[in-house]
This record gives C-alpha cells, sequence and structure tokens, in this order.
C-alpha cells in the first residue's frame, strides 16, 4: 500500500523541491502540497472527518510555515491527529532543536539541504510507526478521529456589546444537552465569566501558561467544575498577569481541551491580544458579537478587517451575532452582513436586558429563567451552531434577513 505524504511549508520553491523528491520515493504517494498551517490543520480534518483511513500517514513540515511556527503547528498536529506521523524539515539540525521537535510531538527531523537517503529513511520509519499505531489502536474513532472537538470563540464588536454574557448561555446549553463542555476566559485584563456564575477560584489559565505538556491531570487541577457541570478555566483574578497567558500557550490550552471535551467556548473579549487571536485563528466557528448601532457595527467592520490584515481570520468564515436587536431599529441583520461582509446568525438576540439584570445582579446568570426571550434566542443560536442536539436548540429567534452562521471549513 502506498504511503500518503502531505507537504507543508510557506515557500513555494522549497515546497516544490521537496515535493519532487518525495515522488521520487519507493511507494510513496506525495499528496497536493498546502501553504500555511490553517489550510494543513484544515485539510487534516477534513480527511478524520470522512474517514481515518483517509488520512495521510506522514506529514512532512518546512521550518518556513506559517502563521504558526512550526513547532507549535507540529504539537497541534500531534495533539489532534495523533496517529499522523510528522516530520520537519529544517536547516538547524542542532541537538537542542532535535530535542524541542520530538517534544512537540514530530516522529523525525530532516536536515537541508535535502538527501535522497536521509528522507526516504526517515519517511519509511515514519510511516511505519504510522501503520503501527493505526493498527494497534485498531481504528479507534476517539482516538483517530482526529477533528476532536469543536472550539467556538466568542469575540465583542466593543465593550459592553453582550459578549460574555452569549458565552456563557452557549456554554450552558452544550452542557445541558449532555455534551462535555469547557467554557474559557480569555479575556485576561477583565474577563467576568467568575462573576456572572458567582464562582470564588484559586487557579486559572495563567497556571498552565509555563506547561508545555499539558496532560489531562494538569488540565483537570486547572479547571473549576461549576454546579452546572460546566468545567470553567477562568482569567487571572490579577489582571497584570494575564501578559503571562503568550499565544503559543493559548493554542496549547485550547488544543489541550479540544481533545478532552465536545465543545470549547473561548470568551475572547473585545480587545485582540496574543492569546485571543490564536484563540480565534484555531476555531471552528468565530463569532463576533455586536449590537445593531452605528458605533458597535463600524468597531465589528474594523474587527474583521483587522483580523484579516493579520491573518487571523478572513470575513468569510467570521460570523456575527446581533444582540440587543429589534425590529424598530434601522440596522437589521441584513444590513450588518453588507457592512462587515461576513455571516450573520439567523437568531438574533433581542434587547430585553429587564430579564437579565436580576440574575446578572446576583451573579447567577445560570440560573436564567427558562421563559426568558434572551435564553431561549441564545439556546437556539447553540442550536444553529450544532452545539446542541436538535430537540435543545428548538426555540426561535427574532432574526429576520439573515443568513446562515459558516464555520471553518474541514
Amino acid at each position: 500500500m502506498p504511503t500518503r505524504i502531505l507537504p507543508a511549508g510557506a515557500d513555494p520553491d522549497a515546497v516544490r523541491s521537496l515535493t519532487t523528491l518525495l515522488s521520487q520515493l519507493p511507494d510513496a504517494e506525495p499528496q497536493p502540497p498546502v501553504g500555511d498551517s490553517t489550510q494543513l490543520v484544515d485539510t487534516l480534518a477534513r480527511s478524520a472527518a470522512e474517514s481515518v483511513d483517509e488520512l495521510p500517514e506522514v506529514v512532512v513540515v518546512h521550518e518556513r510555515i506559517g502563521p504558526v511556527p512550526a513547532l507549535e503547528l507540529i504539537r497541534e498536529v500531534a495533539l489532534r491527529f495523533p496517529a499522523v506521523g510528522v516530520i520537519l524539515v529544517t536547516t538547524d539540525a542542532s541537538p537542542g532543536l532535535f530535542a524541542a521537535a520530538m517534544d512537540s510531538g514530530a516522529r523525525g527531523l530532516v536536515s537541508l539541504p535535502l538527501s535522497y537517503e536521509e528522507l526516504a529513511s526517515r519517511v519509511q520509519a515514519v510511516a511505519q510507526w504510522s501503520t503501527g499505531v493505526r493498527r494497534h489502536l485498531g481504528h479507534g474513532a476517539d482516538v483517530l478521529g482526529g477533528a476532536g472537538g469543536t472550539v467556538v470563540t466568542v469575540s465583542g464588536a466593543k465593550g459592553g456589546v453582550g459578549a460574555t454574557v452569549t458565552a456563557v448561555q452557549l456554554a450552558l446549553a452544550a452542557q445541558a444537552s449532555g455534551r462535555a463542555t469547557a467554557l474559557v476566559d480569555l479575556d485576561l485584563q477583565t474577563g467576568d465569566v467568575a462573576s456572572y456564575l458567582d464562582v470564588q477560584f484559586r487557579r486559572s489559565v495563567v497556571d498552565l501558561a509555563t506547561i508545555t505538556d499539558i496532560s489531562h491531570r494538569v488540565l483537570a487541577d486547572a479547571v473549576f467544575r461549576h454546579d452546572t457541570g460546566l468545567a470553567l478555566l477562568l482569567a487571572p483574578a490579577e489582571g497584570e498577569r494575564g501578559e503571562e497567558v503568550t499565544d503559543r500557550a493559548a493554542r496549547q490550552v485550547v488544543s489541550a481541551l479540544r481533545s478532552r471535551y465536545e465543545v470549547v467556548v473561548v470568551d475572547c473579549g473585545a480587545q485582540l491580544g496574543g492569546a485571543s487571536a490564536a484563540a480565534v485563528e484555531m476555531a471552528d466557528v468565530a463569532l463576533l458579537v455586536t449590537t445593531p448601532d452605528v458605533v458597535a457595527v463600524r468597531a465589528a467592520k474594523r474587527t474583521v478587517r483587522m483580523w484579516d490584515r493579520l491573518q487571523i481570520r478572513k470575513a468569510e468564515e467570521t460570523t456575527v451575532i446581533v444582540n440587543r436587536h429589534s425590529r424598530a431599529t434601522e440596522i437589521q441583520p441584513a444590513l450588518v452582513q453588507r457592512i462587515t461582509g461576513t455571516a450573520v446568525a439567523r437568531t438574533a438576540v433581542p434587547a430585553n436586558f429587564k430579564e437579565l439584570q436580576g440574575v446578572v445582579d446576583a451573579g447567577r446568570l445560570h440560573e436564567l429563567d427558562s421563559r426568558s426571550t434572551v435564553k431561549q434566542a441564545l439556546w437556539a443560536l447553540a442550536g444553529e451552531l450544532g452545539l446542541v442536539k436538535a430537540a435543545e436548540g428548538a426555540h426561535r429567534g427574532g432574526g429576520r434577513g439573515a443568513v446562515g452562521f459558516r464555520r471553518r471549513k474541514e
């Protein structure tokens, strides 16, 4: 059986040379190369969604890849697709880099300039390892499914538009439907998830910032188990400590959560930092919450354009949620869609803060009455996003003229 090999790198000439050499290996079947980290993960996820057997045995990552650095990308691939062997191609063949690559989950390292013999030997060894792992695990879907849990980020177009309320209710809806759900507060300086859910806590996401290998036990020690069943990973009580959570740390944390929970909801707040940018880039569904007023919609447009310029997220891969919607407002969801160039959720959240005020002031947002039109809309939104079973998201939202959300293609 031929060995399927997926080359990945941002330098077209380097990838072309690599692909040419790979095609000369015996029983090798190079697949069309991918040019960046997002494309690589998406390609693997699409293959895993069809069948484990569709995944390539070997992925060859060139050191010149982005926007995620090569070692961080290897770590993510190793976590999400544990039976895919990864080889790093690099000009630095030092023992230090070799050790770092192995710690990240690589199965081999090939130095530049490429040598046919070295490449052939390493590909053969990694392909045998991959085949052996799959045979040993019996193609177990839980281990080899690859895609892991669904990651949803919730960002605010600006402060005060309702991103945290949205994130909390989406997570509660997913958990209530029987899906193991984690809620992460990556609004690192001003996060309020703990206040909304009446939580006193000692550990936070900062406790995971310096850990390079987040095991299930380490993760379990850091999360807070809420009475509702939600697993909470909270922002630090001291906002200045948020700087300790780098983009690399955020990637590792989100990847670890994705491997353990069916749904991971991340509250990113309204300020863009390295950690929140990494989460948005990794997300299966990126939500941007706005209110139907000129200032907020302009802020949403600026955010979408900034994400695009920074190669974090394309506009068409972002979904806007219209909060505090009323049929009387001049700005309706269809207009928001045209202004931002994004998808807009069919479900809009009605303007009825009086329903929320009591539970928000008490820090008991999880006790919001089921008859609340705001709760009904947010839980319907969870159903629209596929976070809950159809029966759990049966309530209708109030939006008209909107279009369905778009998740990152997998």
